[in-house]
């Protein structure tokens, strides 16, 4: 007997796929490559369609499929959502800052790219950060109903734990973890030994320039590129500016890194928006080199 699988489980199964090929193609964990691949197959054999299992269930009925865990229901749950997989059009080379800020309800377009270009912000972090110190409400305009319902939003779509303040500073990645995975990208791009892509965007050419790494701290995955935006073409930072893309299974998030142009921390590279904690990691590490060094 025939199965009648729904269209548009094929199609989602389809974008599984292609972030399989494009994380084998560069290099990822085989076991991540064969994570999407038996995600893919197991929609592929699904006789519910998919959107309606989303709707009724969730994540949590979305991780009683077979092979489907935390990270892969949240990439199911979007795709079904919006249409998009932000690892998706990372990994294809075409993420636009200003289309990640308007998915959220209450950010249009032109705000969005108001936002990006005026306020440098980038990600849904920093978005986050700006609805919480009043920047957001300034520069948009907005009032306390529909901020309220942007903040509610970020709180749902980034996995914000706030219950408990420890367990929130325990997921966050440290300051050193952030600049070992930038040093090995840097280190590995200048020799060569990366992956290259062609990004879609702000590449006229189609030239694969872009290295990309992929590589492990304990249960946290990072992806890293240089960045890609209008803004690093514009101030020629796109050797320097690092963005590092990281999942721990239970969310993802991403943060940028670069070389300090004033300040104490001139010429150090630190992690974008945790300048304080940079500071402090160089000074205890300092401190650590100068405890060694005396006999």
């Amino acid at each position: 007997m025939t199965k009648n699988i729904p269209l548009f489980n094929i199609t989602i199964a389809q974008r599984l796929k292609e972030v399989a090929q494009l994380l084998h193609s560069q290099g990822s964990n085989p076991f991540r490559v064969l994570a999407y691949q038996h995600a893919a197959q197991t929609l592929e054999q699904l006789e519910r369609p998919i959107d309606d299992l989303v709707q009724a269930e969730g994540i949590e009925g979305l991780k009683q499929l077979p092979g489907v865990g935390e990270s892969l229901a949240r990439a199911i749950r979007d795709l079904v959502r919006t249409g998009r997989l932000p690892m998706l059009e990372r990994l294809r080379g075409d993420t636009e800052p200003e289309s990640v800020l308007a998915t959220v309800p209450g950010i249009g377009k032109k705000l969005a790219s108001r936002l990006h270009h005026d306020l440098e912000i980038d990600t849904l972090e920093e978005l986050e950060v700006a609805a919480h110190d009043g920047r957001l409400r300034q520069a948009g305009g907005i009032g306390e109903k529909r901020l309220a319902g942007i903040i509610a939003c970020l709180t749902e779509r980034l996995g914000r734990v706030r219950a408990k303040v420890h367990q929130v500073a325990q997921e966050i990645p440290s300051i050193e973890e952030l600049l070992d995975v930038d040093r090995e990208y840097r280190e590995k791009a200048k020799a060569g030994v990366l992956h290259l892509f062609a990004p879609r965007r702000f590449n006229p050419t189609h030239a694969a320039w872009l290295p990309v790494l992929h590589t492990q701290r304990g249960d946290r995955h990072y992806t890293a590129l240089f960045s890609n935006t209008a803004r690093a073409h514009q101030q020629g930072k796109t050797g320097d500016w690092v963005v590092l893309f990281f999942d721990d299974g239970d969310k993802e998030a991403q943060c940028t890194i670069i070389t300090a142009e004033w300040g104490i921390l001139e010429g150090r590279r630190i992690v974008r928006g945790r300048e304080t904690e940079c500071l402090r990691y160089y000074e205890e590490r300092r401190a650590g080199e100068q405890e060694t060094a005396t006999p």
